[in-house]
């Protein structure tokens, strides 16, 4: 049984240069680059063409020249000519860029080919300034002088798109239109890709292939929508121009939001249009700034109702919490309000105080996704969707290549968290134990795996997984301390970019465990418990429980002892925990199985009261893969489950565990 974390040569170098080190926590010489974006883009509708320029500022703060700069243009996925993971729901011309510069140089668009025609004998080619894959997903600049170390660039661009048109049933890839009303405008612009001290090269050079969804740079957002009046706006970041662009009653409703918990309605729907919900005019720029954020994204409508509330979140006081949405959904909206205040004030004092001025859910084709700042019709997944906002929005993790330090934490989150919206303590018992059915499916992939490949079980290694191993790590070493260790990374990493190896890490000396054959097994393998009690003996007040582990990932020892009712009293044990007067939990440490035996002989010594029954991992924390044998005496097999990751599918619902 392995029991250390297998490294790789990307963190293998981290750890060379100084930027990271086995206790978790950044390095003493981390860095991380910063992007300034200034952007400026009209919307023209009915045709729903976004126009836009922008200038970005790039803070070269690693230790290597920049020889290429890497732009993500995500808006191609809607383009007949690239790779995606998943189909398009309606295809367009993609994105147009029309013009770029490098510190104020003309990009060249139309290159020749880098090494077309070229035989192995050619002379080298002359770098130019010139853009190459524009109509990717991921493209190119070559640059004929690097950026230095330590020093900046300033890169601008114009294109324009079209958004796609959605029916009403039809889920956009973070981006559509319904009609030509409703427009949700989202991973939009030409955008420079995130640069680290991992990879060799520093760039992430990863697709956007539609399922995975983004590890950006930290900067700052400048943004200006120009619209039609009477169109409202909701954008990640603060408006900075209010009486330019809302009308006085507006102005006047938003003053009272922080007031109370109450949900008010700021632009009712007789409201709508120009005079009443907006200010006069042909046209309205909304001018919103989002600071140290990693993106920004916006949804704009001519039939928006507008309510708002608010959320006290901790050492910060109360924030607006605001919502635009389309008629008809009032109610929904009604509800989602209490949601997210409970999700923000609820992780506020889980991890971490949220640490933006406000948030803003938009209604749209995008049921379900999130921003800096900003949630893409949350109504039905407001919890969720608020719990993003912790990671990646303020914990930059790479959702790109390691899904469950992103979705799967929040799934996690999302468990406690409607635990305490129903006032019930957290039970995460039986959850750990579901993957002992799921494990050794030939489609699942270890959730170290890049996660833009992950194949056909992507949603179970990118979200449901790391639910089940946290609730196995709450097994051995108790759900509050989880929680706590959790709380140190989030604030360790607050707006720096962990590596699943710093995670690891990081956990392992919070808890002051070594834990290197748990992360092992749950990051590296797909492989499972598989523990049995084989026999009990017993011999005057001693009884002998044989307890085989045939899986490869190895757990502790835990049993369940059930007495008697009545009998002599129950001898206390340094290792047992006594439950009540009938029931004790007696505990070995994973330790047992290092020296390279299958079986081991737990003794137990609590007097001469009868022992009516032994159950193996009663918390149903680990994954066993046949919870059969975990009981003494035998007893008949619960019916199994049709599908094993129903439960699962169900976030988690009540525990089933019996031990």
């Amino acid at each position: 049984m392995r029991r250390d974390i297998p490294l790789t040569n990307m963190i293998r170098r981290a750890f060379t240069a100084g930027t990271r080190d086995s206790t978790g926590r950044p390095g003493a010489r981390y860095w991380q680059q910063w992007t300034d974006y200034t952007i400026e883009a009209r919307l023209d509708a009915p045709a729903g063409v976004v126009t836009g320029r922008e200038r970005v500022t790039v803070q070269n703060n690693g230790d290597s020249a920049l020889r290429v700069i890497v732009l993500r243009l995500d808006q191609n996925i809607f383009s007949s000519n690239v790779p995606r993971s998943e189909t398009a729901p309606t295809l367009t011309d993609g994105m147009q860029v029309t013009a770029l510069t490098v510190n104020g140089q003309a990009v060249d668009l139309n290159p020749p080919p880098r090494f077309g025609g070229r035989g192995p004998n050619a002379a080298p080619q002359q770098v130019t300034l010139a853009a190459y894959n524009l109509t990717q997903t991921l493209a190119m600049i070559t640059l004929p002088t690097p950026v230095p170390a330590h020093s900046s660039f300033m890169l601008t661009a114009e294109w324009h798109f079209t958004v796609p048109k959605l029916g009403p049933n039809t889920r956009g890839i973070r981006m559509g239109a319904w009609g030509d009303s409703v427009y949700q405008v989202a991973q939009w612009y030409p955008r420079v890709a995130m640069y680290d001290d991992l990879r060799q090269g520093g760039w992430d050079t990863d697709p956007y292939l539609g399922g995975s969804e983004f590890y950006n740079n930290f900067g700052r957002f400048d943004l200006k929508l120009d619209l039609p009046a009477g169109w409202l706006a909701g954008a990640s970041g603060v408006l900075q121009n209010p009486q330019e662009v809302l009308s006085p009653t507006v102005r006047e409703r938003l003053t009272h939001v922080l007031e109370s918990d109450s949900v008010l309605h700021i632009v009712a729907q007789s409201e709508m249009g120009p005079g009443t919900a907006t200010a006069t005019g042909d046209r309205l720029v909304w001018h919103f700034v989002a600071d140290t954020v990693g993106d920004v994204a916006w949804g704009a409508s001519r039939s928006y109702l507008f309510d708002a509330t608010r959320a006290t979140i901790p050492g910060k006081g109360p924030i607006p919490v605001y919502m635009f949405y389309t008629p008809g959904k009032t109610a929904q909206y009604a509800q989602a309000g209490p949601v997210v205040r409970h999700a923000l004030e609820f992780y506020s004092k889980l991890w971490m105080p949220y640490a933006f001025p406000l948030l803003t859910l938009t209604d749209g084709p995008e049921n379900g996704m999130e921003y800096p700042m900003m949630i893409m019709s949350a109504a039905g997944a407001g919890d969720h969707e608020a719990g993003h906002e912790w990671w990646p929005m303020m914990v930059g993790t790479n959702e790109t290549w390691y899904g469950f330090m992103d979705e799967g934490f929040n799934q996690y989150m999302n468990a406690l968290s409607r635990f305490d919206r129903m006032n019930q303590p957290a039970n995460l018992d039986g959850i750990g134990q579901a993957y002992g059915r799921i494990s050794g499916d030939e489609r699942e992939a270890p959730l170290m795996w890049d996660a833009n490949y992950g194949g056909p079980m992507y949603s179970f290694q990118a979200y449901q997984k790391a639910p089940l191993m946290l609730s196995m790590l709450g097994g051995v070493v108790g759900d509050s301390a989880v929680w706590r260790a959790m709380s140190e990374y989030a604030h360790a990493w607050r707006f720096k970019h962990p590596s699943p190896w710093d995670y690891a890490f990081f956990m392992s000396n919070a808890l002051h465990q070594d834990l290197g054959w748990f992360w092992y097994s749950w990051l590296f393998t797909t492989d499972a418990v598989n523990g049995s009690i084989q026999d009990v003996r017993t011999q005057g007040s001693r009884t002998t429980v044989v307890v085989r582990e045939d899986g490869q990932m190895p757990s502790p020892v835990v049993l369940a002892v059930h007495f008697a009712p009545t009998g002599p009293a129950i001898r206390r044990m340094a290792n047992a925990q006594m439950v009540d007067d009938s029931t004790a939990i007696v505990t070995y440490p994973v330790d047992v199985w290092f020296a390279g035996s299958r079986t081991f002989e737990a003794r137990l010594e609590f007097g001469a009261r009868r022992i009516e029954r032994i159950v193996l991992d009663p918390h149903c924390r680990f994954p066993d893969r046949d919870v059969t044998d975990n009981t003494w005496p035998r007893q008949p097999p619960p019916a199994a489950p049709t599908d094993p990751q129903a439960a699962l599918r169900a976030q988690f619902g009540p525990p089933v565990c019996k031990g």
